[in-house]
């Protein structure tokens, strides 16, 4: 895939995974009242003003910069180095970026970002599709890293 190719897909993957979380968390929020609980997860509404573990509570503004900056840093160096990307290390650095992207629309939006996600076999605080996008996104990355440096020797 040529370097026009990547870049397109890369595009188009940031923007369907944007759209796949900014609706379906809709519908998960606006639906959570006919959610049944059950022993694995339940759907409940928190409005998280911090970072993840509500790490830096009510500083919205560090943390939307925080973001742009990352999700720039992510697309420089994406940018520089597309040639070396596999489609792979393409479609897990979208995914990345559209939770980033989601989640500083959501503080940019709301003041707050909407975590409804409540796992009930562990005591582990609520979350949304975007953290779940950042959480994939960069384990996968991280893998990708590790893979590369060991072919390489």
């Amino acid at each position: 895939m040529n370097k026009v190719s990547k870049i397109i897909y890369f595009v188009i993957t940031v923007i369907f995974f944007a759209v796949f979380d900014l609706f379906f968390s809709n519908i998960l929020i606006n639906s959570r009242l006919n959610f049944s609980a059950n022993e694995v997860f339940d759907i409940v509404f928190v409005q998280n003003t911090g970072a993840a573990f509500s790490i830096l509570e009510n500083a919205p503004v560090l943390l939307s910069i925080f973001a742009i900056v990352a999700i720039l840093m992510i697309i420089i160096y994406g940018i520089r180095n597309i040639e070396k990307f596999s489609v792979f290390a393409c479609l897990w650095t979208a995914m990345l970026i559209s939770g980033i992207g989601c989640n500083l629309y959501e503080r940019l939006h709301f003041g707050y970002v909407r975590d409804f996600i409540k796992l009930n076999f562990i005591d582990f605080p609520v979350f949304n599709i975007s953290d779940i996008f950042i959480n994939i996104g960069v384990i996968a990355l991280i893998f990708i890293i590790i893979k590369n440096k060991y072919l390489k020797k």
